[in-house]
């Protein structure tokens, strides 16, 4: 009995952390964030308005409709795709917030049939 309540005390004290996240402060804006190509590090650079999403990166344009679900998370569609994979809508989701930057995952909106749900993590600081 006495070990059962060691391992339920702290228990209900860690259920009951939850992270505060001000997504609100990053709906709009211009952004930044590193990526690796090749094992090369290059930084891409986003600007983020309530209804697009417009980014810059190996001198290319790209254009995005932006559909929010809640404060914290969106799916975003290539307005012009160039070819299938770029049909396919992204889930974003806001995961922390700090004075400057959020922390956020990714993956495809719609699961496809057979195939393990790949799940990406990244960083995105506030320019502007």
């Amino acid at each position: 009995m006495k070990r059962a309540v060691c391992l339920i005390l702290p228990m209900l004290f860690f259920s009951c952390y939850e992270i505060e996240r001000n997504c609100n402060d990053y709906k709009t804006g211009d952004f930044e964030f590193t990526y690796k190509v090749d094992g090369t590090e290059k930084i891409g650079k986003f600007t983020r308005t309530e209804n697009l999403n417009i980014d810059y990166y190996e001198d290319k344009i790209d254009t995005s409709s932006i559909r929010w679900i809640n404060d914290c998370e969106f799916i975003l569609k290539k307005l012009h795709p160039k070819n299938n994979s770029e049909k396919e809508a992204i889930h974003m989701k806001i995961l922390t917030t700090s004075s400057d930057s959020y922390t956020f995952e990714y993956k495809l909106a719609v699961k496809k049939p057979n195939r393990p749900t790949r799940t990406e993590q990244g960083v995105a600081t506030k320019i502007n």
